[in-house]
């Protein structure tokens, strides 16, 4: 994706920090007086592997759901004349607040866009930082007689709640500007690589762990003494470290895989409320045949890209990414006694159980929790961008987001992550018996390796985006950056 460098002397360099501290709730932010923002970490692994999650169909006919579907061309540029030879006023302009079943955002003319508010010290338009409103990014499309590389997918109103911008219809999570240059930006130093996150217990903690269950199992524990058992054991086990990999920490991207990967994993601890058909790991746990409960282990459950098929029409100018790409696995790590985690590269069926239900009600969870919609945008976004580069994008369009990758003079506002979270582990009373778990994991994203590349049938949706978005960018003038 190239590098960017340098700065401009005219241009507003915290314009972009303005518009999300202005747009996103202020009880979300902290000023630290150095003109950068430091967005509140929340108060509670993830593994992006884009190019190891993408593989492309050439056939296939997923794309019937969008026949009725049209593209409208977009509206003339303010200042211009329409069809009627009367100039355009601000009063004719898109309104990016509509509703639209189908909106297509060029990424090289919003750069444009961006770049020329910049050079006049004009603030951006907060269309801008939602992409035109889009609320899920379901096609990538090239247009090289234009220069049009776009993303597309529903769109709308939003507004912030919590900290996040979603959607005034769905009240799902939006797709946001600042985490597309954050992805753009992180492809561009480090390459296809794998990113994500991981919770890691501490070995010594471990050990000690082990040593203090071994050592008070050998008696009961006395009446009224479960509350002073209880917080002896979380002394011992201590906090976690949190390990980011190529991925910066400051970044929102960063604090929200964190995030998400936590509230998951407190959800299977069963100290935060699932949703029905997602039982907590420890609600599902039996004795065995002996009486006894589960060993203690550490239990590994981590979101990952599931293997995902993105569609292309014939001629390789649009491609449909999946419904969902977001799923949780799982694996079993013994626990030695002087507190190492032995991987075993399997998974029981209580572990993995939690993982596959997660999975499926993934957009159940996600409607109650919008940590987990956030999550998927940015799934989303990764997984487009691996398509844009395995497919050349960059090169059919002869663009170089120069401005976008340049940080000096596009900055986005660092964040404050945490680099320790308290351990998770609760446990369980089955007949007078103490069953415990504790959890690790992390956030793993590479979707190159994940997604298959299959082609759309000429009669399903993708005639209809390539010939609505094809006819519109065509006729589509500057300013104009997006279009329905």
């Amino acid at each position: 994706f190239g590098g960017g460098a340098g700065g401009a002397a005219n241009a507003d360099f915290d314009s972009l920090i303005d518009l999300i501290t202005s747009t996103v709730d202020v009880d979300s932010w902290m000023d630290n007086g150095t003109g950068q923002g430091d967005i509140q970490p929340f108060p509670t692994g993830v593994y992006v592997d884009a190019k190891g999650a993408l593989r492309v169909e050439r056939s296939g006919a997923r794309a019937t759901a969008l026949a009725s579907v049209s593209a409208r061309q977009p509206a003339p540029p303010v200042g211009s004349d329409d069809e009627s030879g009367k100039p355009v006023t601000d009063a004719d302009a898109p309104d990016a607040r509509t509703p639209s079943r189908l909106r297509f955002v060029s990424l090289p003319r919003l750069e444009r866009a961006i770049a020329a508010r910049q050079a006049q010290h004009e603030p951006l338009d907060p269309a801008m930082l939602t992409l035109a409103g889009l609320q899920r990014v379901e096609f990538v499309a090239v247009y090289p007689e234009t220069g049009d590389l776009i993303l597309a997918g529903p769109a709308g109103d939003w507004r912030s709640q919590r900290g996040a911008l979603v959607s005034a219809e769905t009240g799902q999570p939006v797709v946001r500007l600042d985490d597309w240059l954050t992805l753009l930006r992180r492809r561009a130093a480090e390459g296809a690589t794998p990113f994500g996150c991981a919770i890691v217990p501490r070995q010594e903690a471990l050990a000690a762990t082990q040593e203090y269950l071994a050592r008070t199992s050998s008696e009961p524990l006395k009446a009224g003494g479960r509350g002073q058992w209880l917080a002896d054991l979380r002394d011992a086990l201590g906090e976690q470290d949190v390990e980011f990999y190529h991925l910066e920490s400051s970044t929102r991207v960063a604090r929200l895989i964190l995030a998400a990967d936590y509230h998951m994993k407190l959800i299977g601890m069963g100290l935060a409320k699932g949703v029905p058909g997602v039982p907590s790991y420890l609600d599902t746990v039996r004795l065995g045949p002996d009486g006894q409960p589960p060993a203690m282990s550490v239990i590994r459950w981590w979101f990952s890209m599931p293997v995902s098929r993105v569609e292309a029409s014939a001629d390789g100018r649009v491609f449909a990414l999946p419904e969902h790409c977001v799923e949780v696995l799982s694996e079993n790590e013994l626990l030695a006694a002087r507190g190492e985690r032995i991987h075993t590269g399997e998974s029981d069926e209580l572990t993995s159980g939690f993982a596959r239900a997660f999975t499926e009600h993934f957009g159940d969870l996600a409607a109650k929790y919008q940590v987990y919609g956030e999550l998927e945008r940015v799934f989303e976004l990764a997984l487009a961008m691996a398509v844009i580069e395995q497919e050349g994008l960059l090169q059919q369009v002869d663009w170089q987001p120069e401005h976008l990758l340049n940080a000096e003079r596009l900055r986005l506002p660092r964040v404050t992550t945490p680099s320790t979270v308290e351990t998770v582990v609760n446990h369980r009373v089955i007949a007078r018996r103490h069953v415990i778990a504790g959890v690790s994991g992390g956030v793993w994203i590479d979707p190159r390796k994940q997604a298959e590349m299959t082609a759309m049938a000429e009669t399903d949706r993708a005639v209809q985006v390539t010939a609505g978005a094809q006819a519109a960018a065509a006729n589509a003038a500057e300013p104009v950056w997006w279009w329905d």
